[in-house]
């Protein structure tokens, strides 16, 4: 008869005995328990932690198998026999029970599940959201994942979260970071680790990880909602643990753990995909000097090569917030789905910035974000119409702090949220619809509507009006520029 047992160890002895041990025995706590007769045990070299499953035991005619982590491996021939203990789940940096893993099927985190495996003793739970990156980035991700050593792979569709939780409040906001970029990575990773904090608790884990850098931003981002919605969760970022220092060190631990990588050729460019845009980093952008060549792109049409004819569109807005395009009524992710398809066409929403970074540095990057400039163009117009000028002055003002929140990661801030309350009753009247102009990478307004509009023609007419008298300014104007009189007379002795 042939057993395999598994379990973690606090303390062991490489060998030991064990005596009558029966065939159908399983595990409980720290002893072995006849499947006939409960109250028969063992105890097993020095104190044990506690069995992580039960016993696998081979035999010609039966099989009892328990549950998972092949730690300890023992081998029984006889009544009487001395058994070699190799340990292989005890972690090399610390234990932890199970980890979700944010996981792309790329080659960082490939190889990061056998590292967790091998590092901290654990089962791991591969997390794939879908934001709208592309359906081939989906395909045959559960194979891959659990040739890497993965127990599982969960999948979920977060597109409509994603959209209407997170891309329409700051798009309502009026939300833009440093005059440019409108957040698409930064939006996205909240999403995310929200679904991983979810994920963990279904799945009993412990800990949660991901494949970000030491380098960039994505880290805090992912770290901060970990801590806003379950602080006692571990969290495990490889990039500033590992001795792995680039793709040829991840391709060479691969193959030591026999893990399959992708063979695909590997991009010149670091890029981030969802619904809202793509991110294009590294290479000959990381000289500002160098002007993003022509094929990079990938979302939109070169300006210079789209139809040379202008396509119109209408945007219907209810409280701020986009609901249809031309007359059809849209979910959130479909509605930015169609946008991405009308602005790329034309060559609309193509960035080019340097950035600070949170961590201190700056950075170059290029962004495509098609549909996302042409909702930003509609909102802000529609806006000009239902805003008095000191709510107008005060969202712009709040807008900036709210966008500088969302890039450092604080979406589960307190701030953010109040000022989040704030943006949903200041824009509860920007309702009514925008006719815009798409033509060879720009977007121009060429209409806007609505029944809660401020603006009067027969106030702001130069004719004549009632409600306007024209003789009243005279007044005004005098007491409006007193400060400014009483300065001129004081500096000439008046």
């Amino acid at each position: 008869m042939l057993i395999f047992w598994e379990w973690r160890v606090e303390r062991y002895e490489p060998f030991f005995r064990l005596k009558n041990l029966k065939e159908g025995t399983t595990s409980h706590g720290d002893r072995i328990q006849d499947g006939k007769n409960s109250s028969r045990y063992l105890k097993i070299g020095t104190k044990l932690s506690g069995f992580c499953g039960t016993a696998i035991i081979h035999h010609t005619r039966r099989l009892t198998q328990g549950s998972h982590s092949s730690v300890i491996k023992m081998a029984v021939t006889s009544d009487e026999t001395d058994i070699h203990v190799t340990l292989k789940g005890t972690g090399l940096r610390g234990n932890l029970n199970k980890v979700v893993l944010a996981y792309s099927g790329g080659l960082d985190t490939s190889v990061i599940v056998p590292w967790l495996r091998e590092n901290y003793g654990c089962d791991v739970v591969c997390f794939t959201a879908d934001v709208g990156q592309g359906i081939q980035e989906l395909e045959g991700l559960e194979a891959k994942a659990k040739s890497s050593g993965a127990s599982q792979l969960v999948v979920r569709d977060l597109k409509e979260e994603f959209v209407k939780d997170f891309i329409f409040p700051c798009l309502r906001a009026g939300a833009i970071y440093e005059r440019k970029y409108l957040l698409g990575t930064s939006m996205a990773r909240p999403v995310i680790a929200k679904a991983m904090v979810e994920v963990a608790k279904e799945v009993g884990a412990d800990a949660v990880s991901h494949g970000c850098t030491g380098k960039g931003n994505d880290q805090v981002r992912f770290e901060l909602t970990f801590f806003a919605l379950n602080p006692q969760l571990h969290v495990v970022a490889p990039w500033r643990e590992w001795d792995i220092k680039g793709r040829e060190d991840a391709i060479e631990y691969a193959k030591k753990h026999n893990v399959t990588v992708p063979v695909t050729k590997k991009s010149i460019y670091s890029r981030d995909r969802n619904l809202w845009h793509l991110s294009h980093e590294g290479d000959i952008l990381e000289d500002p000097a160098n002007e993003p060549s022509k094929n990079m792109y990938m979302m939109s049409t070169d300006p210079e090569d789209a139809p040379n004819k202008p396509e119109y569109i209408e945007v219907g807005i209810v409280a701020g917030l986009p609901v249809s395009v031309n007359g059809e009524k849209l979910s959130p992710a479909t509605l930015l789905a169609r946008l991405n398809e009308f602005g790329g066409r034309h060559g609309i929403g193509r960035i080019d910035m340097v950035e600070n970074r949170l961590v201190g540095m700056k950075s170059r990057g290029v962004y495509e974000t098609p549909g996302g400039t042409i909702l930003f163009a509609a909102t802000r117009e529609l806006e000009t119409l239902t805003l008095d000028r000191e709510s107008m002055q005060a969202k712009d003002a709040l807008a900036l702090k709210y966008a500088e929140l969302v890039y450092a990661g604080r979406w589960f801030d307190p701030l953010r949220e109040s000022m989040d309350a704030f943006m949903e009753k200041i824009s509860e009247n920007t309702t009514g619809s925008v006719v815009l102009k798409l033509y060879k990478g720009s977007v121009n307004v060429a209409g806007l509507k609505s029944e809660k509009s401020l603006y009067r023609q027969d106030i702001s007419s130069f004719e004549t009006g009632d409600i306007y008298d024209q003789a009243d300014a005279k007044g005004f104007i005098r007491l409006y520029g007193l400060p400014t009189r009483v300065r001129a007379m004081l500096e000439r002795g008046l």
